[in-house]
């Protein structure tokens, strides 16, 4: 028979690529296309199993992949092959090295047993967090998936609230304001203002007002957790802001 080992053997050595993102269980590594060409292929060939609109593409070369690892915790039961193995891939988000819309993802997943439960957040958050070091305002590759565009408003829905109520001293911002505070497009901000009920009325010099009392509201309504899905600190050498 074989035994618990010999079924779970251990992974001593990480996913390709560099480790840019740590906090907790997570961990997030960044693996080029072009040097590790056969880990993106099968990366993007398992992807569509899952994804009805992805795209079967070989030339991997011109993109990035943004791994997240989820190391198991001590509480795993030690008769699950879990607790054996080393950190698992749980999901991932691709990323043009190049993009002439400035979009700072082109495909994201989680996969199926670890969804629902916020992970897309964080590759959300990490995809931000790099537009952000490199000074563009970016967004999603569109059009998004409805399954994506519903993760996409609540992750804009709660960092534009977040961003509004850490504001001192302000009592509106303009949406302008808001896309430069939060990396995110005008367009994108727009939307997730809308959904959330407080967009305001145009004022006189034609930019449109938000009411940090109206997000103040929606947040209490809602029950939205504002807790960041990313850390300044989580973030490793040349990638730390």
């Amino acid at each position: 028979a074989w035994t618990i080992k010999e079924v779970c053997a251990e992974r001593e050595d990480g996913p390709p690529g560099q480790l840019i993102y740590s906090k907790d269980l997570h961990s997030i590594y960044k693996v080029d296309g072009e040097q590790h060409q056969l880990f993106a292929q099968n990366l993007s060939l398992f992807a569509k199993l899952f994804l009805d609109n992805k795209s079967v593409f070989f030339d991997v070369a011109s993109f990035d992949y943004f791994l997240l690892l989820h190391q198991p915790g001590p509480s795993s039961s030690s008769s699950s092959c879990s607790s054996h193995l080393g950190p698992q891939i749980i999901g991932f988000f691709s990323k043009e090295k190049m993009s002439w819309d400035n979009n700072n993802l082109a495909c994201i997943l989680v996969f199926p047993p670890w969804q629902r439960k916020g992970f897309g957040k964080i590759l959300m958050g990490v995809s931000y967090e790099l537009s952000r070091r490199e000074g563009r305002y970016g967004g999603p590759e569109k059009p998004l998936s409805e399954l994506g565009r519903r993760g996409y408003m609540q992750f804009w829905e709660a960092r534009v609230a977040r961003t509004v109520l850490g504001m001192k001293g302000k009592k509106t911002l303009s949406v302008s304001e808001l896309a430069r505070e939060c990396w995110v497009s005008s367009e994108d901000i727009v939307a997730a203002l809308k959904r959330m009920g407080v967009l305001g009325v145009k004022r006189k010099d034609g930019s449109v007002g938000v009411s940090k009392k109206a997000v103040r509201e929606w947040v209490g309504r809602t029950g939205v957790d504002l807790t960041p899905p990313v850390c300044e600190e989580g973030f490793l050498w040349d990638w730390a802001a």
